[in-house]
């Protein structure tokens, strides 16, 4: 597992942070919002209220829009498979005949079984054990089980500390800070370089990073008034940054990139909001996996390096 710099580290943060559109403002999405494009919402509650009431077809009707045909043959590489987003995405994508490389630290029981679903769909299940997004050895391991090219890699893996961090209250956690920034946003690095040097990615291929709208420093005022969570949330600004790098170097390589908040999910990794689920319009995470899914089938060269909410289908302000 390779050793982090914390100055360097430091920097990049805010070098992440740095790319905010200060300008933005949220007052009326459906009138098309700021500079003519229509916006997501920051307040989550007030997001859902608004979709309720104009019937937004993209939150209020998957059923209308997600078709699993589109994903029916892809080969598609998801991590972080153990639990979570992760394990749906994979049992989504076997239930729509993929060939699916799930990764995962540790194997379980339900991953395993998605292997049948898998086939009796006209796809395979292919479980990658053992790999933490966190070494550098990684490319290793992805070359021996990832011989073909990936129509889809999905960065998924994740971490979310349980507490919240706070300097008035000197609860700041450092040393977790570190990790998080590791796993949700260096890690998503590791694994997209890994596998475009194993041949994995290749003209056509998407690219998927998986952040929050927590990585928004424009929404900070809005969701996060009193500050707190640093590492979540630097985390995620730093992935944002991460994915639209990318997907600027990648471009003349004809690889495309999308940069997803995949909407307020009840998982494990989010139970500390738990009293919030049913007033913010909560999803669960096989839902949210359906809406992710659709998004990636949209995402393209001409729209490269977008920054998703998958809620609503619209864009987040960095």
């Amino acid at each position: 597992m390779s050793g982090i710099d914390l100055k360097s580290l430091a920097i990049g943060v805010a070098a992440g942070a740095g790319i905010a559109y200060a300008a933005l403002r949220f007052a009326a999405p459906a009138a098309g919002g700021a500079g003519g494009v229509e916006w997501s919402l920051p307040d989550q509650e007030a997001r859902f209220n608004h979709e309720k009431k104009i019937d937004q077809e993209r939150r209020m009707h998957l059923e209308r829009f997600y078709k699993r045909s589109a994903m029916k043959g892809k080969r598609v590489l998801v991590t972080g498979c153990t639990r979570g987003l992760g394990k749906a995405l994979a049992g989504e994508l076997a239930a729509c005949g993929a060939h699916v490389y799930a990764t995962c630290r540790k194997v379980t029981d339900d991953l395993t079984a998605l292997a049948a679903v898998a086939e009796a769909n006209g796809g395979s299940l292919t479980i990658i054990p053992g790999l933490d997004v966190r070494d550098d050895g990684l490319r290793a391991i992805l070359a021996r089980y990832v011989t073909e090219p990936l129509d889809l890699l999905i960065n998924n893996a994740g971490y979310f500390k349980r507490e919240r961090e706070s300097i008035l209250h000197d609860t700041m956690d450092f040393p977790d800070e570190i990790m998080t920034i590791d796993i949700c946003s260096i890690g998503m690095l590791r694994v997209t370089n890994a596998l475009y040097h194993c041949g994995a990615l290749k003209e056509g291929s998407h690219v998927a990073f998986v952040t929050s709208q927590g990585g928004s420093v424009e929404w900070r005022d809005a969701q996060c008034p009193n500050g707190g969570d640093y590492g979540h949330h630097m985390s995620k600004s730093a992935g944002n940054m991460a994915g639209k790098l990318v997907a600027n170097e990648l471009r003349e390589k004809g690889i495309s990139v999308s940069v997803l908040h995949p909407g307020m999910v009840r998982t494990e990794m989010t139970a500390k909001y738990s009293a919030d689920y049913d007033k913010c319009g909560a999803m669960s995470a096989e839902v949210a996996a359906k809406r992710m899914l659709h998004e990636c089938t949209l995402g393209n060269l001409g729209n490269t390096g977008r920054y998703i909410n998958c809620e609503d289908g619209l864009p987040i302000p960095w």
